[in-house]
């Protein structure tokens, strides 16, 4: 059986980081508070280390990159995904994501894995699906569930379900501002047993089909929009010591809980463990799964 989780975390360490304007169109959780960017760097820095300490410290297996000037947002790896079989390269909405796809970190993975598939010229017909921000996997059962956003078409959703023999589950998304949420990875997650899901954010349409199918297969957690505001539905199950189930988030995120939330979630956890990053939340306008590359 295909595991739903990884021991193994990719890391990109910033080396530039502010409110990208680029991309801010798209991503409504980004805020810009125009300090130095300087300024922003060391506290995002600060930030990162102490999150992949966090991790370290939990058992988890790290392999760390720096990232490149003039590609901000490349803390979030989103270009790429891992699978027991290989890697897959990924179309980018924005022009200063694509940079982030380095030929050095692609030869680096190319160690371990084969390449199944490149997607990157999709680009030229203007298909776009970001990894496993677009796309949240539920790996064990081969299912797919993609929000639909400028950043994930339903032509690639579907082509990239097709290629690696998963279903798929398509659905739309309204943000607190009204605009689509930009990765499904803000609006749920899936673990081994259990998920979560914010289904207030997915259009009335949609909304039933895609909780029954969660709840078909794992024990689910209900998130609200505040919640998922506070990057509740973008956490990710990592395994530590002897393959004990965690759940990563960021400290924001733990706070918004519920301690009947919390409670479910321990019955499928050894531990939650967080750590905060809110200068990464604010600019960045992601917070922990985005920030974690898992390496099966």
């Amino acid at each position: 059986m295909t595991a739903q989780s990884t021991r193994h975390i990719f890391l990109i360490e910033p080396a530039e980081f502010y409110a990208n304007p680029e991309t801010m169109e798209t991503n409504v959780y980004q805020v810009d508070e125009h300090e130095p960017k300087d300024t922003i760097l060391k506290k995002a820095v600060r930030e990162f280390h102490g999150f992949r300490d966090m991790l370290v410290e939990n058992g988890v297996h790290v392999t760390e990159v720096k990232g490149s000037v003039g590609c901000p947002d490349m803390l979030f790896p989103n270009w790429v995904s891992t699978h027991e079989d290989g890697m897959i390269l990924y179309p980018m909405l924005n022009h200063s994501r694509r940079a982030e796809r380095r030929q050095d970190l692609i030869d680096l993975l190319s160690k371990s894995y084969n390449l199944l598939h490149d997607m990157r010229d999709w680009e030229n017909h203007d298909m776009f699906v970001e990894a496993t921000g677009s796309l949240c996997l539920d790996r064990t059962n081969k299912v797919a569930y993609a929000a639909l956003s400028r950043r994930t078409s339903s032509e690639a959703a579907r082509k990239w379900a097709k290629m690696m023999n998963y279903e798929i589950e398509i659905f739309e998304t309204r943000s607190h501002t009204d605009l689509p949420v930009y990765h499904t990875d803000l609006v749920m997650w899936i673990g081994t047993d259990v998920a979560a899901v914010c289904a207030e954010c997915i259009l009335p349409e949609y909304r039933q089909r895609i909780v029954d199918s969660l709840k078909s297969k794992r024990d689910v957690v209900e998130l609200t929009a505040l919640q998922q505001q506070a990057f509740c539905g973008n956490s990710l199950e990592v395994l530590g010591e002897n393959g004990a189930r965690m759940l990563v988030m960021s400290s924001r995120a733990h706070e918004a809980l519920t301690e009947k939330q919390i409670k479910q979630l321990n019955k499928h956890f050894s531990r939650l463990v967080h750590a905060p990053i809110p200068t990464i939340e604010t600019y960045g306008g992601g917070s922990a799964r985005c920030l974690m590359g898992e390496l099966f």
